[in-house]
């Protein structure tokens, strides 16, 4: 929890901080690179989120309607 609450409280100038070490280890050229890469894996985190939270809903109306999911792929058949 000491790490949320460090995290809440960054200022500007913690930013700025951050940000030159970060281009002292990295490097100017290696640095958007890394943005990019990290832009990326969010995204596809969020994807998979998103995907995950899909089933369960999905699931979730399945097993609370079990005949009308039975009288949906019936009717599916006959069309």
């Amino acid at each position: 929890m000491s790490y949320i609450a460090f995290i809440q409280n960054l200022q500007g100038l913690d930013f700025v901080i951050i940000f030159v070490v970060l281009l002292l280890l990295f490097g100017a050229n290696r640095l958007p690179k890394l943005a990019r890469g990290i832009g990326r894996s969010m995204g596809e985190f969020k994807k998979a989120r998103e995907e995950f939270e899909d089933q369960l809903m999905k699931g979730e109306t399945e097993s609370e309607n079990p005949i009308a999911k039975k009288s949906v792929s019936s009717e599916d058949k006959k069309a």
